[in-house]
């Protein structure tokens, strides 16, 4: 596939940071579990991650606004374009040990995303999309999953956990849903998640309680690999919200209705 210069910065900078975070992995896994240790240790690999990238990022576009998950935000002088960046989605996974976890870097240009890459440097997977050209893992064309009824997906979220996100309503939400499809996953890094859904290997995914960062590059993968995406009321505000709802168009059109229904009467 070829890549624009723009995509291929984003893509070299999400490599060296999930390097970076691969060698931290090796070592979280033998921390002893405690409250302070393994946490304290995931914080620097955070941020050194986000210092890679946005060293990266800006060397070669200093003028571009940049937010990211672990800093202030930047505004640039160019007015039209910020990265938007989380340097590890999926903090709790790795933390224990697990795997699923991601580098999310996204360009948005007067307002829109048109640029997304999302790496798992555990298991070397790497998804990019730019507007227009199409979405790839590791140089493979990917689409979505074309299922047309919800009682034949297997559908992800999000579920908030202590301290975070409105329980009972997402225990209505989960309801409705788990009532509703073949199988319901949470793998734990919202990025990740998105991805998959443009690979097919999700039908669809809902969350609430999120940041831009979380979903920026998940947005344009879908887009380009075929799908939809949208918040919760079915616009498109979804930074604003916090929520999104995604799939191909007949499934997320579908989810969006399920989650939505009211809380039961009786």
């Amino acid at each position: 596939m070829a890549r624009s210069a723009l995509l291929n910065v984003m893509v070299q900078a999400a490599l060296k940071a999930g390097k970076s975070l691969a060698r931290d992995f090796g070592e979280v896994q033998n921390l002893q579990v405690s409250v302070k240790g393994p946490s304290d240790f995931v914080s620097q690999a955070d941020l050194k991650a986000e210092k890679i990238v946005h060293d990266e990022l800006m060397k070669a576009r200093p003028t571009y606004g940049f937010l990211g998950e672990e800093s202030e935000e930047v505004k640039g002088t160019d007015g039209a374009h910020r990265w938007i960046v989380d340097p590890l989605d999926g903090t709790t996974n790795f933390l224990h040990g697990i795997p699923q976890f991601a580098v999310s870097i996204a360009l948005e240009r007067n307002g829109e995303v048109v640029a997304g890459v999302v790496f798992n440097p555990a298991t070397d997977e790497l998804f990019t999309a730019e507007r227009g050209g199409g979405a790839f893992l590791n140089d493979r064309r990917i689409r979505v999953a074309a299922r047309r009824a919800l009682s034949d997906c297997v559908v992800g979220c999000g579920v908030p956990h202590l301290g975070r996100g409105n329980h009972g309503k997402f225990l209505v939400e989960l309801r409705h849903v788990m009532g509703e499809v073949a199988g319901i996953r949470r793998l734990g890094a919202a990025a990740l998640d998105l991805a998959y859904v443009a690979a097919g290997r999700l039908d669809g995914f809902w969350e609430t309680d999120l940041s831009p960062w979380d979903m920026a590059a998940g947005i344009v993968l879908i887009r380009e690999a075929g799908g939809f995406v949208s918040d919760m009321k079915g616009t498109t505000d979804i930074f604003g919200s916090g929520n999104i709802v995604a799939g191909n168009e007949l499934i997320q059109k579908a989810l969006l209705e399920v989650a939505n229904r009211p809380v039961p009467t009786r």
